[in-house]
């Protein structure tokens, strides 16, 4: 029987490090394809804990210790360490969701203009969430004209996306759950499921194989989103969580953090690009190289696109092109095809036809290839 708790003890303790090693930063674990192990064990935690408390209760009754305080000693030392591991190190505590969302026109505005942010329209309403408070919160539920949207952002893959918390046709809530492949995971509250950040997919539990419908959003400088939209409403900052947020050096590149840290070089797990999306076709383009060039007329799966970089080397764009003959040009943030002139936004400047947006995305490459296996690079 003393075989017998040790056994079950070390089977708790092997069991409590797997169920957090496959959804967290550890070494190894988000190379492996080990989701649906993953969500196993999730799923049926609490079946393999009792069934280890149990064992760990019987045995150590029944057996004769001479030296009783051992086991209670080495159980006094394990449970703080197991609470802390399932509870101060999941990603949902580590990671708080803002409690007040506070929301301020450009007039009150306390964000610094340089800083990024993820902007939503709809309507002639308009919204920015900075990048510094999604960074640590990873999601924010809110509402753009009526309509429901959780604003979500990884710093470890570099992206944010956009959706509509529509799940089974009513209004979803979801938590942090951990990452997969570097990616953030969010479980909804109704059926458990597990659901990718960087795609909308629900990739493990029920639902497995339904998609988030994405809304479309824009990464942009807050001076630059400003500019196109004056009356925009700004995401404000919450004391309380204040000291957690995202620093300047994470958005600029100068971070030296291993996981979230920017590569200079071009084409590195950490490099930056642009990813862009015309139908279910992919490209991935350099961010140094879309720097030094400022736009791009290329062609994506046949159909003509331009992506952009504005003055300040923080908001892009990318839009389709009407014909492969439309070449377009940058000057002073404007862009210009023959005689007709283009806001930053694709808006056009006279009576003929605005740009069509297409969705683009900052991302780092190793983010980018693994959720567009498929994607060209230009």
């Amino acid at each position: 029987m003393r075989k017998l708790f040790y056994s079950a003890l070390i089977g708790l303790v092997l069991f409590e490090i797997l169920n957090v090693y496959f959804i967290m930063p550890m070494p190894g674990s988000q190379q492996m394809n080990s989701i649906g192990l993953a969500y196993f064990l999730y799923s049926w935690r609490w079946i393999f804990r009792s069934i280890f408390c149990m064992l760990i209760l019987v045995s150590f009754l029944k057996t004769s210790w001479k030296r009783k305080w051992i086991p209670i000693v080495v159980l006094v030392v394990l449970s703080p360490v197991i609470y802390a591991i399932n509870f101060k190190m999941s990603a949902d505590h580590m990671f708080l969701q803002t409690n007040k969302l506070v929301m301020a026109d450009a007039s009150a505005n306390k964000v610094e203009t340089s800083r990024l942010v993820i902007g939503v329209t709809k309507n002639g309403f308009a919204k920015a969430y900075p990048v510094q408070f999604l960074g640590y919160h990873h999601q924010v539920l809110d509402s753009l004209n009526g309509e429901p949207i959780i604003v979500t952002y990884c710093t470890v893959c570099r992206t944010g996306r956009v959706y509509q918390p529509i799940v089974n046709g009513k209004y979803e809530t979801f938590r942090l759950v951990g990452m997969d492949h570097f990616n953030a995971m969010f479980e909804d509250a109704t059926t458990k499921s597990w659901w990718r950040q960087v795609n909308g997919d629900a990739i493990a539990g029920k639902l497995k194989g339904e998609h988030l419908p994405e809304f479309f959003s824009t990464q942009t400088s807050l001076a630059d989103w400003l500019q196109l939209h004056p009356n925009s409403l700004i995401m404000q900052p919450n004391a309380v969580d204040s000291t957690n947020y995202v620093s300047s050096d994470y958005e600029n590149g100068t971070s030296s953090n291993t996981l979230t840290g920017t590569d200079s070089l071009s084409w590195k797990d950490k490099s930056w690009v642009v990813g862009v999306k015309v139908n279910r076709q992919t490209k991935a383009y350099d961010w140094n190289q879309l720097v030094a060039k400022r736009i791009i007329n290329d062609q994506i799966g046949g159909v003509p696109v331009l992506i952009m970089i504005a003055a300040d080397n923080k908001s892009f764009f990318a839009f389709e092109r009407n014909a492969d003959t439309d070449v377009f040009s940058l000057r002073s943030d404007t862009l210009i095809q023959s005689s007709s002139q283009y806001h930053l936004d694709g808006t056009a400047m006279g009576a003929y036809a605005s740009l069509k947006k297409i969705p683009a995305y900052q991302e780092f490459w190793h983010s980018w290839r693994t959720f567009n296996p498929e994607t060209k690079v230009y």
